[in-house]
């Protein structure tokens, strides 16, 4: 995740905060460079004697397009033979930086502007309505005529015209770990999917939402932190909620009948609860048995043989509480083995793995193991 969080933050440092997306990415618009080419020019005042850059941004690598020296009046003219691909750029110039979007259909684009200023986006373009729309949005962040939580709620409603314009704004304005932030991500990502963006660039923007994911998980699933409630049905088929047990010290359990480390683990869990539970003491098992998705797909789409493995995973399951004498009621699944949804909440990747949750429902204690290890830190609670 560190390497991941680092990546996206060194794009959007070396943007300025307006950067990111896809090398190489076509939209639904445009599939092929302009045969006939393009060309970026415009004047910069402040920029005399110096180069100016088009890069084409990915998100994991940039690279130079095109380059042209600025003269002493602040002119540049930046050819690009090939054309404009539809996807995201950069505009530098010395240590300034302008994040772009073009749609793959521009000949002739000018910008014009001060270098100072080239960061704040206030400039004029022209030939571009795609880059127009990055850049009445920029401009009105920086200006405050736009919230960000207007812009937020633009992301969501899918007023803004061009996929990549959404995917630079969401990684440059929208970063952090937040829910909020991850919301906003996934409507983005959707977006991208049903647009034509190159799959790269979905496969990349999609592994950094699922580490953005896990990240968040593990914030919320920490020592002082309230237990996320988790609502599930019995082997029975009774529903039982993490929560009913607030006002009881609740020794969370996630383990399998298929795990060997679990069912050893199991006479010690056993002991504990039998000793406590006159005391206030409870057990909330969350099995991962079941089946998930990869073990799914071995049986080729094969519905009575999923059916099948199901109900013999669901008997084993019931057949390991009987047998290790599991007596509490509050055993809960929902047969999705690693797909399980409190456990990917819980960010739970090993089995066994507890928690033990005080009287408040607040998590006071990680990964106890043994009967000395969870009755030592029963007793602090109770």
């Amino acid at each position: 995740m560190r390497n991941i969080v680092i990546l996206f933050l060194i794009v959007a440092v070396a943007s300025l905060q307006y950067s990111c997306g896809g090398d190489g990415a076509k939209s639904a618009t445009s599939s092929a460079s302009t045969a006939a080419g393009a060309t970026i020019s415009g004047q910069i005042q402040g920029a005399s004697n110096l180069q100016a850059f088009l890069d084409k941004q990915g998100i994991s690598a940039t690279r130079v397009i095109t380059k042209s020296e600025v003269d002493a009046n602040g002119n540049f003219s930046l050819p690009i033979p090939d054309g404009l691909e539809a996807g995201q750029y950069r505009f530098r110039i010395g240590a300034k930086r302008l994040g772009l979007v073009f749609d793959g259909n521009e000949k002739a684009v000018k910008i014009n502007g001060n270098l100072a200023d080239l960061d704040k986006y206030n400039i004029t373009i022209e030939g571009s309505s795609a880059g127009q729309e990055l850049v009445d949005i920029m401009k009105g962040l920086n200006t405050g005529s736009l919230s960000k939580e207007a812009l937020a709620a633009k992301l969501k409603s899918s007023s803004i015209a061009n996929p990549y314009t959404a995917l630079m704004l969401a990684n440059s304005v929208f970063r952090g770990a937040s829910t909020e932030n991850l919301n906003i991500h996934k409507t983005v990502l959707g977006k991208l999917q049903t647009s034509g963006v190159d799959k790269s660039i979905l496969g990349e923007y999609g592994g950094y939402i699922g580490q953005l994911e896990k990240t968040l998980s593990l914030q919320r699933i920490a020592v002082g932190k309230q237990a996320p409630d988790i609502s599930l049905p019995s082997p029975d088929g009774k529903q039982y909620a993490l929560s009913d047990l607030k006002g009881k010290v609740v020794l969370l359990d996630f383990w399998a009948s298929w795990c060997g480390p679990c069912r050893r683990e199991n006479p010690s869990v056993v002991k504990v609860y039998n000793q406590y539970k006159s005391k206030g003491f409870e057990v909330f098992s969350v099995s991962l048995d079941g089946l998930d998705s990869r073990t799914m797909a071995r049986y080729g789409g094969n519905q009575a043989q999923i059916d099948q493995q199901m109900e013999s995973s669901k008997n084993r399951w019931k057949q390991a509480i009987a047998q290790d004498k599991l007596s509490w009621d509050t055993h809960v699944s929902d047969l999705k083995k690693w797909d399980s949804a409190p456990a990917q909440t819980y960010g739970v990747s090993g089995i066994p793995r507890t928690f033990m949750i005080d009287r408040e429902g607040n998590i006071a204690a990680v990964g106890l193991r043994g009967a000395a290890s969870i009755e030592a830190e029963l007793k602090k609670l109770l």
